[in-house]
């Protein structure tokens, strides 16, 4: 299979990456099928071996293939079957990130120049309200960094903004309606059970294995709405494999029924490259994406947004839209600034490569 480098369109490893997930995904590489050596592949492109090492490693780390000793790569994504690896149900409590703060990693001094620019900026204005679903300015800066930054790309409209993530799980209850049943990971972080049970609905728990939910459970599950952390979920730190975020999506499809992705952390991600989210892997017609600012800069800013698809925006308006936006005009502009400037994106990089060095 020959493989084309552009020079323009970015780094040579992550092109390389796609261009052989996308034959994953296609079926040109078969479930077990063994990938061609990094040395023979660095030979049929043009690149230094380590260049294919970093598209392999991405690969690996995402699950679409694992490796055995002395023998090379393997595709371990297989759409056709929901076995992945061996079942092993995680217990074990770990680190609580939904609570840790990033102390001194995060940049006071230049959110303290954003906070004195908005002022100028605007002035009396501040105090005015936003649009029930948040201002445009923040809503425009989320999606500029999502496109540019996630690979998710949406429209304003589809942007709602919320006084913390779990405010957000109420507006998605009243959204779609109490008569549901919400099944949810387990063990999942606490508050996500306690939110939605204080909103008066139903909810079941699916048993976690290393790679996502148990097939098993989630096939026969009677829930029509689906609460899922893909990337290290909390207390376990498993994150969904490749194959399991398709079989998400198609026990979505299949039964018209809803996902809540929360996507929390994985800004944070030790991957070079942006984590995949179902959202974007979905197309978005089944999935509601879910992420907080509380772990990327603090806690206290309490600002929310959530991903809706574009066919529950007339929903929304119907059942919610009237709400006003839970979070002060002046935050959001705040926010907006920090991120359409960059410094939110240079905060985030400087992380991760901080955390890749193990410091």
């Amino acid at each position: 299979m020959k493989y084309i480098i552009d020079k323009q369109k970015g780094k040579a490893y992550l092109q390389i990456y796609e261009q052989i997930k996308n034959d994953i995904v296609n079926g040109v590489y078969l479930y077990n099928t063994k990938l061609p050596s990094k040395r023979l592949l660095s030979e049929e492109i043009g690149v230094s071996v380590i260049t294919v090492e970093h598209a392999y490693s991405l690969l690996y780390d995402e699950g679409y293939i694992n490796t055995r000793e002395r023998s090379g790569y393997f595709v371990c994504y297989n759409p056709d079957s929901t076995f992945v690896a061996p079942a092993r149900v995680i217990t074990a409590p770990t680190i609580n990130t939904h609570t840790a703060e990033q102390g001194g990693d995060f940049p006071f001094s230049l959110y303290a120049k954003t906070i004195r620019r908005v002022l100028g900026n605007y002035g009396k204005d501040i105090f005015s309200s936003s649009d029930g679903s948040g201002s445009i300015e923040l809503k425009a800066a989320i999606r500029d960094y999502l496109k540019r930054s996630r690979g998710i790309e949406v429209k304003t409209e589809q942007i709602v903004i919320g006084a913390g993530s779990e405010y957000l799980y109420g507006l998605i209850v009243q959204m779609l309606g109490k008569n549901r049943i919400y099944a949810l990971e387990n063990p999942s972080y606490k508050k996500i059970s306690q939110v939605y049970r204080a909103n008066g609905v139903k909810t079941l728990f699916l048993p976690l294995l290393n790679d996502g939910i148990s097939s098993e459970h989630l096939n026969k599950t009677p829930a029509t709405v689906l609460h899922i952390t893909p990337y290290q979920s909390f207390p376990s730190r498993v994150s969904a494999s490749a194959s399991k975020k398709r079989e998400y999506i198609r026990w979505a499809k299949e039964g018209n029924r809803i996902i809540v992705e929360d996507d929390f952390e994985s800004e944070f991600t030790l991957l070079k490259k942006s984590e995949e989210t179902v959202f974007s892997l979905s197309g978005g017609s089944n999935v509601i994406y879910v992420n907080t600012f509380s772990k990327t800069i603090s806690p206290s800013i309490r600002t929310a947004y959530m991903l809706l698809p574009e066919n529950m925006i007339e929903l929304y308006e119907k059942t919610v839209g009237f709400y006003s936006c839970s979070v002060p005009l002046f935050n959001q502009l705040v926010l907006a600034e920090f991120i359409s400037c960059g410094d939110f994106e240079r905060h985030i990089n400087k992380v991760r490569r901080k955390r890749r060095r193990g410091q």
